[in-house]
């Protein structure tokens, strides 16, 4: 066994030991909200957003994207269990940032090994054989962090299956603060346009 298999598994029969009435919650989030967010291991949701088990959806990829999957993923979100307001939510320092999908089919190209940052860019292990199959991913890199925020919210807010109800925000997580910063841009691109959420919204204003 490896040492971070045991360390999870001890951490989990800790966990499941005080689990209590968690194991009540019902399926849909009780708050009716959804995160968008990037897979950052620096980047914790339930402590920047104050949520606890059954608050919210938090969904998770490489840059915090509106990638295809993460659509499906809000969309079974709101149909089916009931959110009604989102967030997009990418971060300062982002991985994403430091390479191209040009960059990133010519690494697996190479080998599949672990590729290394260093101050001329990604370097290739060089070892093992690598793939052209990363020609045929969008990686879904990042050149403005703050446009690429505007650029998910209108892509989620454009989308047939997304109905104009249901508002978006936009922010940027700072690592070095703990604090969001809201693209002002983004939050106006994904206002709810319709609905009683819109009026409700108009009348607060």
């Amino acid at each position: 066994m490896s040492k971070v298999l045991d360390e999870v598994l001890r951490a989990n029969e800790s966990y499941a030991g005080s689990f209590g009435q968690k194991g009540k919650l019902a399926m849909p989030p009780a708050r009716r909200f959804a995160i968008l967010t990037c897979m950052d291991a620096r980047l914790d949701p339930a402590k920047f957003a104050g949520l606890a088990e059954g608050d919210a959806h938090v969904i998770r990829n490489a840059g915090g994207r509106a990638s295809d999957d993460a659509i499906r993923s809000l969309v079974i979100s709101y149909k089916l269990l009931g959110t009604r307001e989102w967030f997009v939510i990418h971060h300062t320092d982002c991985g994403m940032v430091t390479f191209t999908d040009e960059v990133m089919r010519g690494l697996l190209a190479k080998s599949l090994k672990t590729a290394s940052l260093g101050p001329d860019g990604w370097r290739d292990a060089g070892e093992g054989q690598g793939s052209p199959e990363g020609d045929h991913v969008a990686w879904l890199t990042i050149r403005d962090l703050a446009a690429s925020v505007v650029e998910d919210v209108r892509r989620i807010r454009r989308h047939p299956l997304v109905p104009h109800d249901i508002p978006l925000y936009g922010y940027i997580y700072d690592v070095r603060s703990g604090r969001m910063q809201e693209v002002k841009e983004a939050t106006l691109a994904g206002r709810a346009t319709v609905g009683e959420f819109a009026k409700e919204q108009r009348k607060a204003a």
